[in-house]
């Protein structure tokens, strides 16, 4: 099975996508965890990336698609996967041909999902060094800008699944389970 999480940052992917993995035994992607780590590296894309994730933008179309597809090439997704953070654009969603079976929506207002990365960063936790205030709302408004015609895209093609990310962990799972047997 092939899934793709969508949501606004704080949403909560991350956590579902681990739990998701384990009950499906598919392996979790996040492209943000990805990103993270080619911007750990000294090396002109290392840097490259490093740079735009800080201002808060998105990586480049051209650039997203060629790293998610050299990734998903590995044997252990071959199976099947829950890719976390992409697609994030219109481009990107019509140029990625990976035989998805489920997008899955979290839905989270703005504010709650502010509160919850608030609440992450402030409890004791190391945060990310792109997770200041201003490079947060930024992905926050280019998700709304971006992203969201994203969604109407799955949505015609019968592959959306939303969901209140509001709720209990555990109450979110169950309802992503339910609605991708059904």
């Amino acid at each position: 099975m092939k899934l793709i999480l969508i949501g606004i940052q704080g949403a909560g992917k991350s956590t579902q996508g681990n739990l998701l993995s384990e009950k499906l035994k598919i392996p979790y992607l996040s492209t943000g965890h990805i990103f993270r780590e080619l911007a750990k590296e000294k090396t002109p894309l290392g840097r490259y990336i490093k740079e735009v994730m800080t201002a808060g933008y998105l990586i480049p179309d051209r650039k997203t698609l060629q790293i998610v597809t050299e990734y998903l090439l590995r044997a252990e997704y071959k199976p099947g996967y829950i890719l976390d953070g992409f697609p994030r654009t219109i481009t990107q969603a019509k140029k990625f041909h990976n035989s998805i079976d489920k997008v899955i929506y979290l839905r989270v207002l703005d504010k709650e999902a502010l509160w919850r990365l608030a609440y992450r960063n402030g409890e004791g936790k190391e945060g990310r060094e792109d997770d200041t205030l201003g490079a947060i709302k930024k992905r926050i408004e280019l998700f709304h800008k971006f992203t969201e015609p994203v969604l109407d895209y799955y949505r015609s093609h019968h592959k959306l699944i939303e969901v209140d990310g509001e709720r209990k962990i555990e109450d979110i799972q169950k309802e992503i389970l339910k609605k991708i047997k059904s």
